[in-house]
């Protein structure tokens, strides 16, 4: 039995997503004809989906994908055309309805939590935070200025006559 690796694409995943991936647009009756220098032939569906598979499963940039996937630049504009069709959002709520038959998701019971925002009127009803509570007031020092002070504030350098 030989391995299967995360980013690739095996057989029955295809099979669910393949109805999802936009067909070629073609008007009907018009003849096409490619002239010479007129670009790459458009790549199949499945590895450009292999490909994206790929990007999203590594974590590697667009233009560090392997060549046996094809141009990257293709691929990544296939990824933006499917992203702005909403490809994506489609497999996902297939995804969940999958899961949702076989396993049941709690769908009345969700939470979140989190804040991103800081809440300036809290300082008075909470204090300070607490990892500065035990600190001193000016711990800094300016720069270009010596770490310790002189006992007097200034003294005459000669003698007084």
């Amino acid at each position: 039995m030989s391995t299967v690796e995360s980013w690739e694409v095996p057989d029955a995943l295809w099979e669910r997503v393949v109805d999802l991936i936009p067909k070629r647009e073609r008007i009907e009756g018009r003849v096409y004809k490619r002239r010479a220098g007129g670009g790459r032939k458009p790549m199949a569906p499945r590895r450009v989906f292999e490909a994206i598979v790929y990007v999203l499963r590594t974590g590697c940039q667009w233009k560090a994908l392997p060549r046996a996937y094809g141009s990257s630049s293709s691929v990544h504009a296939y990824f933006l055309e499917w992203k702005r069709r909403g490809v994506f959002v489609k497999m996902w709520q297939r995804g969940l309805a999958e899961c949702d038959a076989l396993e049941g998701i709690a769908w009345a019971w969700q939470s979140i939590d989190g804040s991103m925002v800081k809440a300036p009127l809290a300082q008075e009803a909470v204090g300070p935070n607490p990892t500065d509570r035990g600190k001193k007031r000016h711990q800094a020092q300016c720069p270009g200025r010596r770490p310790w002070h002189p006992a007097v504030a200034s003294r005459e350098r000669r003698e007084s006559a």
